[in-house]
């Protein structure tokens, strides 16, 4: 899957969990550049872009995950197979 179709969906599924249209994800995004983004919204977040993408994330894949960039790389290796 193309980057550019990886990065459209992702910052339609944040402004969809963070209820804020503002919102545009970068590779280097992280919770702290997000106010609403605790450990909570993560649980729910990493929901909204396994349903979004149909695929799951392992648990190792969600507790070193360190950015958006890295959230996407996954979800772009996965979309190839």
């Amino acid at each position: 899957m193309d980057n550019k179709v990886v990065y459209s969906r992702l910052n339609k599924v944040f402004r969809d969990v963070f209820d804020d249209d503002s919102i545009s994800v970068t590779p280097k995004t992280t919770a702290n550049d997000i106010e609403d983004w605790d450990s909570l919204e993560h649980i729910t977040l990493i929901n909204a872009v396994e349903r979004e993408f149909g695929m799951k994330f392992k648990m190792g894949e969600i507790s070193s995950m360190k950015n958006v960039g890295e959230m996407a790389a996954i979800v772009a290796e996965r979309a190839k197979k």
